[in-house]
């Protein structure tokens, strides 16, 4: 059995486990050195099922041992009344109601499904980036009626969100405010999940639309790269970076690349004179998120990979680098319009989806954030 730093065996739930996110989830913590798998959660469809009947497996590596026999159960919070942590890979249209009742069971979910990421008492982490944000947790769980003594919802964010945001925290971190940031995306079509972009729409084509994934990109960095602000009537509120207000404009297409979301951003800084192109690259090599130091296991040992190379990062070469849990930049440079411009690209089902979940719940452990007993 996996065992946390403390020695204490740490069982583990996946919602949604038949699905693209779910599959990433059962891929990933099949060989985590502290999580041990517990329970598979799907619909009813699926239910009753062993694993490997119940999924149309569409991972590039086999069906894990350690599930393939196991029987698919409903996402009804008894059958996960053992585990320890739950991980949400369920679609947004089924997640709202099913984690809500998953946490009035007072169990801990790590979720990469929209529908709490806006939600004023629920933290949307980047494990790279935010974990600070872990402290709004007690005020959730106080909240709830009956206040709760283990369970709550943390969210990890947008795909396409994970991956710049990266670098604008390093950047930030290094230089201070960013005051304006142009961001264009280049996303893969597993973002859109199974079966995704019909291939007539997708083949021999670029779609210069994503419902509301360019809104989420420029609501979603404000909340994350915010800080914590105490109100005056004694509640936590996230500040939206409202201290330096910070304009971003997001333009958002799908491309005709299975994994790997490319963004191409331009960023102003409040600092005058700005940091030079070799600056910024000195700095998004030193940054270290918290996660790396206090030892999660799933971090990646460049949080942050800087290209020298005038053609890279590239999605077929580069996606799978530290297995997808970093991000990779390159062509840093001067931008005639702003200050800085780069390229960035992230794993959308790595860190931009189950990766970021497992390294957030890796966290909480670390920070006794999640009670294991």
């Amino acid at each position: 059995m996996s065992k946390n730093p403390d020695g204490k065996q740490i069982k583990v739930g996946i919602l949604g486990a038949t699905g693209t996110v779910g599959q990433r989830f059962v891929t990933l913590l099949s060989k985590h050195p502290w999580f041990t798998i517990h329970v598979l959660g799907a619909s009813s469809r699926s239910a009753g099922k062993p694993y490997t009947l119940a999924v149309m497996w569409k991972q590039t590596t086999p069906i894990p041992s350690v599930v393939r026999d196991m029987i698919v159960r409903e996402c009804h919070p008894q059958y996960f009344a053992e585990c320890d942590i739950i991980f949400s890979g369920l679609d947004a249209d089924a997640a709202g109601e099913i984690e809500s009742a998953f946490r009035s069971a007072d169990l801990a979910i790590f979720s990469n499904a929209k529908n709490y990421r806006r939600d004023p008492s629920v933290p949307l982490i980047v494990p790279l980036v935010n974990d600070s944000h872990l402290s709004i947790i007690p005020q959730q769980q106080a909240l709830q009626n009956p206040p709760l003594k283990k369970g709550f919802i943390v969210t990890n964010a947008n795909c396409s969100t994970t991956g710049y945001v990266i670098p604008l925290r390093a950047l930030e971190k290094a230089f201070g405010p960013i005051e304006s940031c142009l961001v264009t995306t280049m996303q893969a079509i597993s973002g859109a999940g199974y079966p995704g972009v019909s291939s007539l729409d997708i083949i021999d084509n670029i779609v210069p639309y994503i419902g509301g994934e360019e809104e989420k990109m420029e609501w979603e960095t404000l909340k994350i790269l915010g800080g914590i602000a105490d109100g005056d009537d004694g509640m936590k509120t996230f500040d939206m970076h409202a201290r330096h207000p910070l304009r971003v404009s997001a333009s958002c297409n799908r491309v005709p690349v299975i994994d790997g979301h490319t963004m191409c951003v331009s960023v102003r800084f409040q600092q005058r004179p700005p940091p030079s192109p070799q600056q910024v690259r000195e700095a998004l090599v030193a940054y270290t998120p918290e996660a790396q130091s206090i030892g999660c296991p799933s971090v990646p040992v460049h949080a942050i990979f800087v290209h020298e190379e005038p053609d890279r990062p590239q999605p077929r070469l580069d996606r799978y680098y530290q297995d997808g849990a970093g991000v990779s930049v390159g062509r840093v440079r001067q931008c005639p319009v702003l200050d800085i411009k780069f390229v960035v690209l992230a794993n959308n089902v790595s860190i931009g989806a189950a990766t970021s979940s497992i390294i957030n719940a890796e966290l909480a452990v670390l920070k006794g954030v999640v009670k294991v007993e």
